[in-house]
This record gives C-alpha cells, sequence and structure tokens, in this order.
C-alpha cells in the first residue's frame, strides 16, 4: 500500500493531530463532530491526506487547529495561549489514534466519518487507550465492515434500485448466480472482478463502471 507521507512522520502527525483535537474541544468548547466537520471542510483533512509538508511536519497541533478556524472563517475566535493541558484526554487519545488509522488503511478522514463519527471514536477510549494500536484498527475494521453490510454495496443498490432480482441480473449479464450473491455481501472483492464482468453488470444496469466497484474516491 502506498502512503502520502513516510512512517517516519506518522508518530509526528498522531500528536499533532491529538493536540489540535484537545484543543478546539477542551480549550475551545467546540463539539467534537463540529470541530470533525471544520476538519473536512476546511480542506486540511484533504491536505494530509495528500501528504501535504505544511500540516505533515510544518505546523505544531494547536497551529494545525487554528489553520482550521482560519479556513472556515472562525479566525481570531480563539486564543491558543488561553489553553494548556498536561493530561492526555480522550480527545487528543481519539485525534491520535484517528491519524495512525487512516495512514494505515489510507480512508479519507471523510470516509471514516461517513462510517463512525468522532465522538464515537472518543467513546472508545476506555479501554482501548491501554490496548495496542493494532486493538484499535481491529476494532473500527469491524465497525466500518458491520456497516457496509447493513447499508449494501454499491452493486446491491444498484441492483434493487433498477427493479431486478439476483437471478435477472444474473441471467443478463451472463455472471454466475452464487459469484454476484457473494459481490452484493461483500464475500468477494468486486473490486478484483475482470473488467468484463464489471462491464457486463454496468451496461445491464445503466450505469458507470466506477458506479458498481467499491471504492474510496475521497471528497
Amino acid at each position: 500500500m502506498i502512503h502520502a507521507y513516510d512512517k517516519f512522520y506518522l508518530p509526528g502527525m498522531m500528536k499533532k493531530m491529538g493536540f489540535a483535537f484537545d484543543f478546539a474541544v477542551n480549550g475551545c468548547r467546540l463539539l467534537t463532530d463540529s470541530f470533525y466537520d471544520f476538519f473536512i471542510v476546511s480542506k486540511v483533512a484533504k491536505a494530509i491526506e495528500s501528504g501535504s509538508p505544511l500540516f505533515v511536519c510544518g505546523c505544531s497541533g494547536t497551529e494545525l487547529a487554528l489553520s482550521i478556524f482560519e479556513r472556515v472563517g472562525l479566525s481570531g475566535q480563539f486564543d491558543e495561549k488561553s489553553f494548556c493541558s498536561f493530561d492526555r484526554s480522550p480527545e487528543y487519545w481519539a485525534g491520535w489514534i484517528l491519524a495512525y488509522y487512516q495512514w494505515e488503511t489510507n480512508l479519507s478522514f471523510s470516509k471514516i466519518r461517513e462510517y463512525v463519527p468522532f465522538s464515537q471514536i472518543v467513546g472508545m477510549y476506555n479501554p482501548l487507550h491501554e490496548a495496542p494500536k493494532e486493538k484499535f484498527l481491529d476494532v473500527m475494521d469491524k465497525i466500518i465492515q458491520e456497516k457496509k453490510s447493513r447499508d449494501g454495496t454499491n452493486l446491491q443498490r444498484l441492483r434493487k434500485s433498477s427493479g431486478l432480482t439476483q437471478k435477472e441480473l444474473s441471467e443478463l449479464a451472463c455472471v454466475n448466480l452464487r459469484t454476484l450473491q457473494q459481490y452484493e455481501i461483500g464475500a468477494k472483492d468486486i473490486n478484483k472482478a475482470s473488467g468484463k464482468t464489471i462491464n457486463s453488470l454496468a451496461r445491464v444496469l445503466r450505469c458507470n463502471f466506477y458506479d458498481i466497484m467499491e471504492l474510496d474516491l475521497g471528497d
């Protein structure tokens, strides 16, 4: 897997994200999910995903938060000098571990938010803050997989909206019924299906090739 920035910078990015969320929530009294929304809307999240040197290694955690405020029109409303944190708060840990998870998975921050609100990550502080980082990966992966299963895959949603049964789509697209069923529930990765299979499904469903695949296209 190709990452936006070298692993050497990851510990610093984790601390930076931790301090930014701690400052925003406990210093500026913002709601956790509100600041996360600012983080996304400001495009700072996107810049980090792209490996921007300015945010990966060119600023502190407080400066990161202030950059977000400036970009969403809140510049000058918060004073970084009035906040001093001595303990690692749940919000610090959540920002810290979020940076780790995003780097490890390459999921966009907006896609992570779509599956798991930041307030839910804060709620995982006990007992996960004392567990290895890899344990958080496992927990998040399980939550996301379960949500994907409940919401259904792109293929399933497209088939249902077209009014076709699985058997009908299977016959029209010349795709094995059992294979189609496995793609729909995520038991088989449709991203690894042949181009012929995906093109055939897209033709029948009258959609784009990429609409069927499970791709994280970011914002």
